[in-house]
């Protein structure tokens, strides 16, 4: 597998189930393959094949993941404080609320009991807690009923608009690619597409071939 992704850009990583979409992601972050013998992944001048996933976070990796692994027992507040513990620090614990204000109403509230919606805010805003050069969402809607989804959706046009380099994985190919500049589609772990959002969403047979839509 390889691509490029621009600064400020949200690229859709699209694909049929098995098509290596969350491996993808899972290696980036520094999760699988820890002993990467082949290839190599750099985010802004590092060598992230080269780190282990702590490494990867402490350069700008920020990984949503699909079970958004809310720390039992911690509040909100709790849970976007212990992202902040060590520097590099990005987003305030105001800015967060500014944005995600669900959160600010729920900040004493232990974050495992809140919905499946506010806990997918919460993943977010944890990682924005960081100082986030790459943000990878793995299923944000996944389990959402729309209404849902699209209060999600509002909070991922913000961080666009924030100008945060995103790469979403998402079964929810039309929704995902909505958000998007750029989409890649793999197929049994290789590029099969890379070009605009645009383009797929206009090409329904290729949607049909590789994203099953």
């Amino acid at each position: 597998v390889g691509f490029e992704v621009r600064e400020s850009e949200i690229v859709a990583l699209l694909g049929r189930n098995g098509a290596g979409k969350t491996s993808t992601l899972r290696t980036i972050a520094r999760l699988a393959d820890p002993q990467l013998r082949q290839g190599e992944i750099w985010l802004a001048g590092q060598p992230l094949h080269r780190m282990s996933s702590w490494q990867a976070a402490r350069h700008g990796v920020g990984l949503v993941p699909e079970d958004r692994r809310i720390i039992p027992g911690l509040t909100v507040e709790e849970n976007l404080r212990l992202a902040c513990i060590e520097k590099p620090i990005g987003w305030s614990l105001e800015r967060l609320y500014e944005h995600f204000p669900r959160l600010a109403e729920r900040r004493q509230q232990e974050g495992v009991t809140l919905s499946g919606g506010e806990q997918q805010m919460l993943a977010v805003a944890r990682a924005l807690a960081r100082d986030v050069k790459l943000l990878l969402l793995d299923e944000p809607y996944e389990g959402l009923a729309p209404v849902v989804v699209r209060e999600i959706e509002e909070v991922l046009r913000e961080v666009k608009a924030a100008g945060f380099t995103t790469i979403i994985v998402e079964q929810n190919a039309i929704a995902a690619l909505d958000l998007a500049d750029r989409a890649i589609i793999l197929d049994m772990g290789e590029v099969v597409f890379d070009g605009s959002a645009r383009e797929v969403l206009d090409n329904a047979d290729l949607r049909r071939e590789y994203v099953a839509v």
